[in-house]
Formats: C-alpha cells, sequence, structure tokens
C-alpha cells in the first residue's frame, strides 16, 4: 500500500497521546498524608515512555519498495539493498522491504550502516532456521517490523544455534542490536526453541498486532527498554514473560504498558523490569509457576519445598498453601511455629547469571515466579488484571504504588510485596488467596476498594525482604521498628486473615475510611497488631478476632474506641450489631469466621453514652468512658505492645 496523509496524521495524533498519558502519571499519590520513600529509587516520573509517531505509522510506498519472496529453496529479490545465498537474505541498505513466501531453512540478516533505518514489511512470511535465528539485526539504527494487515507471518528456531565469533551472543529467534519496533494489524507467531523470543538490546516498541510467542527462556526483552502501547499478546514462556534488564541508569532497564491485551503463562516472571514497570491501561491475564495452587509459601511461613518441580503443571496440591484451620488451629491454639533458616531447605529466591560479553546477553535462570516485578517501582494506574501465581503476584525491590485499575490476584505468596513504600489511592484491589496480602514498609491506603484473603496477615507493615528466610518482613515480632508505618485516610478495606488482620511492627495511624477484618481463630494472633502506637482520629473500624493477643487503639487518639471481648465465642456468619441507647444501629459486620474479641471506632461513638453489642444469642453493653474503652485481660491489656507476632 501507499502511504497516505490520513496514516500519517493518525499516527501523529496517537503518539501525541500516548506522550502525553505516559508523563501524566506520578509516583506518588496526590493526597497521600505520607510521602518520604523508605527506598530512594527510580519512579515512573523518571522514566521517558513517550512512544512517536513512526512507531506507530504502518504505511510504506510499494513501489519504492524492495520485494523479497522466499520459495522453492531459494529467493528472489526485486530492487536494491539486500542480497542472498540461497534461503538467507542480507540487507545492507536502509530502506523498505516486503517479504513474503516460505523458507524451511531461511533467515534475514540486517547488516548495514549504523545510521540506517529499515522497514520489514512482514507480508505473510514463515521462516524456519535449522541452526540460528530467523532474524537477526546485527548493525542498523532502528528496525521496524510491519505486519500487513490481514497476514500470518512465522519465526521458527530450533534447539541449539551454531553460532560463529560475530554472532556468539545470538540467543532469540528474532535477536536485534538496534531499536527494534513491531507494528500494523496481522499476526507473528514466534516459536523459540534455542532460548527467548523477540530480544532488542536497545528499545523494544510495540504499538499494534498479534503476538504470539513460545519460548523455551524468555518471551519478549528490551535490554534498554520495553514500550507496548496495544496490540494482542499471547505469551507461554519456559521462564519469564516481557523483561528489560538493563542496569546501568535509573532511566532504562523499563517497562512501560499503555494499552494491549495480554494472555500470559511462564514459570518464572512475567512482566520484571529492572526499574520501572508502569501500567496505565490494557488486560491482563497473567499465570506464573503453576499458579497459586502450586505455592511457593505454605501457611506456617516456610517455603514449599516441592514448589518449583511442580512448575508449569499447575500443580502443588496438598504441599501448597492452606489455611491453618483447615489444619485443626482453633480459637485460642497455638499459633505457627515461625521459620528458621534451617527450616527452609530452599533460597525460593535466586538467580544464576552467565552473560556472554560485556554488552550483550545475560542468560538468567531464577525460581522467581512474580506477576507484576519492578526493582524500583511498580505504578499502576489503569487495566484490568487477573493474576494467578506461585509467588509474590506484584512486587518491587522498592514501592508499588496503585492510583487505579480492577487488580484481582491469588497468590501462592503474598498478593502486594513492596521492599519499601506501598501506596494506594484509588482502584479495586481483590486479593482472594495469599500468604500476606498486602505488604510493605510503609502502607497507606488513601482511598479505593481492596479486599484480602490471607492465610497468615492482611496487611503486613515491617522491615526486611520475603525471601522465606530469617531476613523475612516482620521476623522480629516483638520489636518496634523505626519508619515502618501502616496509614489509613481512605476507601474501603475488607480483610480475612488467618495470622494478624491489620499488623503493624511500627505504628497505625487510622484518620478515614471503612475497615473490616475478620481476623484470626488463633488467640496467638489478633485482628489487630503493632508494635508501636495506634491512633485513630476518623474513619470507621470493626474487627473481630480470637481472645488473648487483642489489641485496640491507643489513648493519644482523638476518636472514641472500643476493645470488648464477649463472654463467649460467636459462630461464623452471624451478624454482629452495636446500636445506641435508642436502639439505632451504629455499626454492622458479618464475620466468616468463628470469633470472641472485637474493636469498633466511629465517628459516632459518644462519651458517657451506652451502646450493645449483639452477636449471634450474646448481647453485651459497654459505656464509653474514655477515648479507649476496654474490658480486655488478653496479653496485650488491649493495647500497646505484647501482641505483635509480626510475621
Amino acid at each position: 500500500m501507499k502511504i497516505s496523509d490520513t496514516k500519517k496524521l493518525a499516527a501523529i495524533t496517537a503518539a501525541f497521546f500516548i506522550t502525553v498519558t505516559a508523563f501524566s502519571g506520578c509516583s506518588e499519590s496526590a493526597n497521600s498524608s505520607k510521602t518520604t520513600s523508605s527506598v530512594s529509587q527510580a519512579a515512573k516520573s523518571d522514566i521517558d515512555a513517550s512512544i512517536a509517531a513512526e512507531d506507530i505509522d504502518v504505511g510504506y510506498d510499494e513501489e519504492s519498495s524492495v520485494g523479497i519472496t522466499f520459495a522453492d529453496g531459494s529467493t528472489a529479490i526485486d530492487g536494491e539493498g539486500a542480497t542472498s545465498e540461497g534461503e538467507t537474505v542480507t540487507i545492507s541498505q536502509a530502506g523498505t522491504y516486503i517479504l513474503s513466501g516460505t523458507a524451511t531453512n531461511g533467515r534475514i540478516i540486517v547488516s548495514a550502516d549504523k545510521t540506517a533505518e529499515i522497514k520489514l514489511i512482514f507480508n505473510g512470511v514463515d521462516i524456519t532456521c535449522a541452526d540460528n535465528a530467523p532474524l537477526l539485526v546485527s548493525k542498523a539504527k532502528k528496525v521496524y517490523i510491519v505486519l500487513e494487515d490481514g497476514t500470518e507471518n512465522v519465526l521458527t528456531d530450533s534447539a541449539s544455534y551454531s553460532l560463529g565469533e560475530d554472532d556468539s551472543n545470538t540467543d532469540g529467534a528474532i535477536f536485534s542490536k538496534a531499536d527494534l519496533t513491531i507494528n500494523g494489524s496481522g499476526t507473528l507467531t514466534v516459536n523459540a526453541n534455542y532460548k527467548h523470543g523477540i530480544v532488542s538490546k536497545d528499545d523494544l516498541v510495540i504499538t499494534d498486532g498479534n503476538i504470539n510467542v513460545t519460548s523455551a527462556s524468555t518471551a519478549m526483552e528490551g535490554k534498554d527498554s520495553v514500550k507496548i502501547s496495544g496490540g494482542t499478546f499471547n505469551i507461554s514462556a519456559g521462564t519469564n514473560g516481557i523483561k528489560s534488564t538493563n542496569t546501568e541508569a535509573s532511566d532504562k532497564g523499563f517497562i512501560s504498558v499503555t494499552g494491549g491485551s495480554f494472555t500470559v503463562v511462564t514459570n518464572n516472571d512475567a512482566f520484571e523490569a529492572e526499574t520501572v514497570l508502569s501500567i496505565e491501561s490494557g488486560s491482563f491475564d497473567i499465570t506464573t509457576g503453576g499458579g497459586s495452587a502450586n505455592a511457593s509459601m505454605k501457611s506456617d511461613g516456610t517455603p514449599n519445598r516441592n514448589w518449583q518441580s511442580n512448575m508449569g503443571n499447575g500443580g502443588g496440591g496438598p504441599n501448597g498453601m492452606g489455611r491453618p484451620d483447615d489444619n485443626g488451629n482453633g480459637m485460642g491454639g497455638d499459633p505457627p511455629a515461625m521459620p528458621t533458616a534451617d527450616d527452609t531447605g530452599l533460597t525460593i529466591e535466586t538467580a544464576a547469571n552467565t552473560t556472554t560479553d560485556s554488552t550483550d546477553t545475560t542468560d538468567s535462570t531464577s525460581t522467581f515466579a512474580k506477576a507484576l516485578k519492578a526493582g524500583n517501582e511498580v505504578n499502576i494506574s489503569g487495566g484490568e488484571f487477573k493474576i494467578d501465581s506461585a509467588d509474590d503476584s506484584v512486587h518491587s525491590n522498592g514501592n508499588i504504588v496503585i492510583t487505579g485499575g480492577n487488580i484481582s490476584v491469588a497468590s501462592g505468596d503474598n498478593g502486594m510485596h513492596a521492599d519499601g513504600n506501598l501506596t494506594i489511592s484509588d482502584g479495586t484491589v481483590d486479593i482472594t488467596k495469599s500468604y500476606e496480602g498486602i505488604e510493605g514498609s510503609i502502607v497507606t491506603i488513601d482511598g479505593g476498594t481492596i479486599s484480602v484473603v490471607a492465610s497468615d496477615d492482611g496487611i503486613n507493615c515491617a522491615g526486611g525482604s520475603d525471601t522465606g528466610s530469617t531476613d523475612r518482613m516482620g521476623a522480629d515480632q516483638f520489636s518496634s521498628q523505626d519508619g515502618v508505618e501502616l496509614n489509613i485516610n481512605g476507601g474501603t478495606v475488607t480483610i480475612d486473615a488467618d495470622g494478624d488482620g491489620l499488623d503493624s511492627n511500627g505504628n497505625f495511624t487510622m484518620a478515614g475510611g471503612t475497615v473490616y477484618v475478620c481476623g484470626p481463630t488463633n488467640g496467638g494472633n489478633g485482628a489487630l497488631d503493632y508494635n508501636g502506637t495506634a491512633t485513630v482520629t476518623g474513619g470507621t473500624l470493626i474487627a473481630c478476632g480470637a481472645v488473648g493477643m487483642e489489641e485496640g487503639f491507643g489513648d493519644n487518639s482523638t476518636q472514641y474506641s472500643v476493645l470488648h471481648d464477649l463472654g463467649s465465642t460467636v459462630s461464623a456468619n452471624e451478624k454482629l450489631t452495636i446500636t445506641d441507647s435508642d436502639g439505632k444501629e451504629i455499626l454492622s459486620f458479618t464475620p466468616k469466621k468463628t470469633w470472641q474479641s472485637v474493636v469498633f471506632t466511629s465517628a459516632d461513638l459518644k462519651e458517657g453514652e451506652t451502646y450493645t453489642i449483639t452477636a449471634g444469642s450474646q448481647s453485651e453493653t459497654v459505656t464509653i468512658d474514655g477515648i479507649v474503652t476496654s474490658n480486655s485481660k488478653g496479653m496485650s491489656f488491649g493495647r500497646g505492645h505484647g501482641g505483635g507476632r509480626g510475621f
């Protein structure tokens, strides 16, 4: 086809829109009350996620293009700039090349001037190469692959390569040492039997296309960055799905997704960015490591020794995560034993890197099986997510920022884990299965709708890592940690946790929002657990759990609260109501598990007022006699220290 002014205008307009939206996000919630980061790292604001008009433009002048046709073991070339030897084509000049036909043992090699820009039109081309990459870009400034509308294009390699000195680091079916862009509405299928599917050692940009990649190792990699604004992706990867690996600069090694539809099945991480993973839009159906049924973490906090052997087959079964009450632990029972380094028998997160030269491919093997992962920041402002992961569903070695999107996850370890700050200001987060639901050094919730089911803590704020060793977050269960905070300022939060419901190894502050906690039936944990102070100045909270380690808010609060232990255990699914002296319902909640202790606070509570607590057949009254009213005789005496396992 010939390029038209309409297509040029459409490309420029789309590129402008992507550029604006790429820079519109911010790395912290605008109304977050806590902005001090415990980890100083690259953020979304540090990366250039803009996409140029040329990356979207699919037009070309057919008359001035070079035609390359594969057929019958040979190649026909119509035009200048390319040569062939059998089914191997070498492109040495800038220009547009239209590729079609079938090669049973062929290759396309781009070896041009370092200033050359080359456009490859895939117009129904099917290339199999027996001993190397079907498409190798050894030198150029930039290469575009345009998938012609309505065409099927296939690139297939073999399980082994025969490499020489000049291409010794080649390890992908599509391997480019230059910037690489893929666009167009056609279909590209990559069968990568050797290692990786699509690799760019610079920037990888995809703006459209139906992309199917099956790979022995990583499906798609852009060393400096991966930018995706559209397309439909079906990925099945032996190791990672989509990754960016540059460790040399804070503005590189990132992944930016502003659109597209993704179905990703991997043995290891699905999306892995060395610095920043930014997602603004798109739909994502992700399964890693065999899914949450193949849990990497058991409910007692020790690693599942068998989870790696079950990767890719959805295994795990009884070796995986179960709820403590499934194993017979009941009200007042002993808490799960805390793991030690000697108990684990497995290092959950390890990586072995082999670098073939100083500038090119790093081939990694790891036991990570996270869905969304970044070294510095995971930033989600939109998108629809369905995640089933053996390891953490969302993970950052730095910070996590959620400002939008609908995120549904089932995790074999943590639903969301940040070594640094984890901030949620909007969107929907639904964690249907996890070891610990939400975890970070500073967790701040300013808005959104959040639901968590956890076999241990619902929300856990602690220092450390989550490696399943003695360094795991919260392993020091009794000390108060500096720089560790849980802040709830807005939103609706519902927790169903078999460990602590809300757990901070430092302070807990509530200034707004609505919180419901269905806490532990195990007396060694509490619906609330903190090692510093707990202060409430606003919002509504009802937290039910076992007696023994219960805690309430502290008397440094400005809003009235109650910690009350009933005379006996309340059955599961019995409605709890709190009414004033006129019989008006102030609060209500229906816990899914048995409970005996309740913490509640509301702006409607008044000093001197008598309230009736009704649950099942029990009905007891409490009169507000101070900022904190409590009848608790648990180990924590209703407030302060003593209740925190912190694990």
